[in-house]
């Protein structure tokens, strides 16, 4: 069975968005902040439509999402996640419970691998010089879109 009205475009509306934040990625190397802006702003409609209260629901949303970033900035600090990566992560732990969260973020980090060794193959096979680049935005809107099918769509799971 899956969500009618409000919560359902909400939903929708970001897996778009992350859609366009893989394509962007994958082509550009890089995710607009101003897509990250229109993620992270659409998070407390989500809140709205689902009923969340301001304490403790919307303080956990907020403590999520500041977790996360502060994880990345880590990450982004030592060179191993680009700022973008980092922003869009942040912005998904408006939306995502913590424990929504960590999946994600299991999926994000499965999927990152899988993306990692194709690109290290096409590098390898083009003969480029040095590292290459990884659209890591590609694994973290798929690990999204399986977050929100398995909270929209998945009632078996």
């Amino acid at each position: 069975m899956s969500e009618t009205g409000l919560p359902f475009i909400l939903s929708a509306l970001l897996a778009l968005g992350l859609l366009i934040a893989a394509g962007t990625d994958l082509k550009a190397r890089i995710i607009p902040n101003s897509l990250v802006i229109l993620i992270a702003l659409a998070a407390p409609l989500s809140w709205w439509s689902a009923g969340l209260t301001l304490w403790p629901g919307v303080a956990i949303q907020l403590a999520c999402a500041l977790v996360v970033f502060a994880i990345g900035a880590g990450l982004f600090a030592i060179g191993q996640m680009g700022g973008g990566d980092v922003k869009l992560l942040a912005a998904l732990g408006l939306w995502f419970v913590p424990m929504e969260m960590l999946g994600l973020m299991v999926v994000m980090a499965v999927l990152g691998g899988v993306l990692t060794l194709v690109m290290l193959a096409i590098h390898k096979l083009r003969k480029g010089e040095g590292l290459p680049e990884i659209p890591y935005g590609v694994a973290i809107a798929a690990a999204g879109i399986i977050a929100l099918y398995q909270r929209n769509l998945n009632h078996f799971a």
